[in-house]
């Protein structure tokens, strides 16, 4: 990401003449490659501890249910087996169109592990059922506002302070995927070629193929991960509070950025094809909502149609605006 940056700051730089007056004196604490570095190193040691919890192996039966209601029988590991696992036994196809899974009834991610006997289907872009549908439409369009995060908060330069929010529940009747975002900007008016490199980035980074990884997670070890964004700390309790323990957090990592979401969302980056980033929308001073539109990998369409789900994605999202208790 720290060429993409790179790139995006010439743009920045050129554009516009008076960026530097627009920043405030406000600084960033760490460096965003420090602060990644952080939240990984706290990843990779919680999920190690959790894998550690696994005393020993033990076998579970899967029924996968295919075209025609064929029921096809697995034997995994406990725990340990995904849904994306089965799929390597099955065939290649089944494997590369497989977007998200249901674990008896129950959306699940394709790297999820799977926790005892289930019954198992696997979901593509261009289900039959409208239910199904409306199911992968809503991990697809989550899954992009989480990418969109994740080019974000690497796409400026580190005297430009970027804070993350949050990005509202998939609404794929919106037209458009959205991230809530503070800069330390004020007033900035991005312009046609900043929104086309930023959508370059965006496309360069989903087509690096990573993985979306689920890590649930107790809200100390969350708050240790976040402690440097004031937004995400003050979630954190709250969506703590929501969950079966009342003390868990969900978190994915996709390539070296780590954020908050229930999930599901979809197998991989790469299931992502043709996007675009429509607009950049100033809710308030230093608030900025970010919207893009995009299509799945298979499914192609023409330039002009494009150009329409583009104009409907630049309108301001109608999604609720986010009360900011913060400076």
């Amino acid at each position: 990401m720290a060429g993409t940056r790179f790139q995006l700051l010439s743009v920045f730089s050129r554009q516009f003449s008076s960026l530097n007056n627009n920043v405030t004196t406000v600084q960033p604490k760490l460096r965003i490659d420090e602060i990644r570095g952080r939240r990984l190193s706290i990843f990779d040691k919680e999920h190690k501890r959790q894998q550690g919890l696994i005393p020993r192996l033990e076998k579970i039966e899967v029924a996968y249910e295919g075209l025609n209601n064929e029921t096809t029988m697995l034997i995994m590991n406990k725990g340990v087996s995904t849904p994306y696992n089965c799929a390597q036994h099955i065939n290649e196809q089944l494997l590369k169109r497989s977007v998200v899974a249901e674990v008896n009834g129950q959306v699940w991610d394709m790297h999820r592990p799977i926790p005892s006997d289930c019954m198992l289907k696997l979901l593509h872009m261009k289900p039959e059922d409208p239910h199904q549908a409306t199911l992968v439409n809503k991990a697809f369009w989550r899954s992009c506002s989480f990418l969109l995060g994740a080019v974000i908060e690497g796409a400026f330069q580190d005297e430009i302070s970027v804070c993350l929010h949050s990005f509202p529940p998939a609404n794929v009747r919106s037209g458009s995927f959205v991230y809530d975002v503070q800069l330390n900007l004020d007033d900035w008016a991005p312009s046609q070629n900043d929104l086309r490199q930023i959508a370059a980035s965006f496309q360069k980074f989903v087509r690096q193929d990573h993985v979306f990884q689920r890590l649930d997670v107790d809200s100390s070890v969350a708050l240790k991960m976040f402690e440097d964004n004031a937004f995400k700390a003050e979630q954190i309790p709250h969506i703590a509070a929501k969950s079966s323990t009342g003390r868990s957090i969900t978190v994915y990592r996709v390539g070296d950025h780590i954020d908050i979401s229930r999930g599901p969302m979809i197998a991989s980056s790469s299931l992502v094809g043709r996007c675009s980033i429509a607009a950049i929308h100033r809710l308030n001073s230093k608030f900025y909502r970010f919207q893009g539109v995009a299509l799945p990998s298979e499914i192609h369409i023409n330039h002009f149609a494009f150009g329409i789900l583009e104009s409907r994605a630049r309108k301001l999202n109608p999604a609720r605006i986010p009360e900011l208790k913060m400076n």
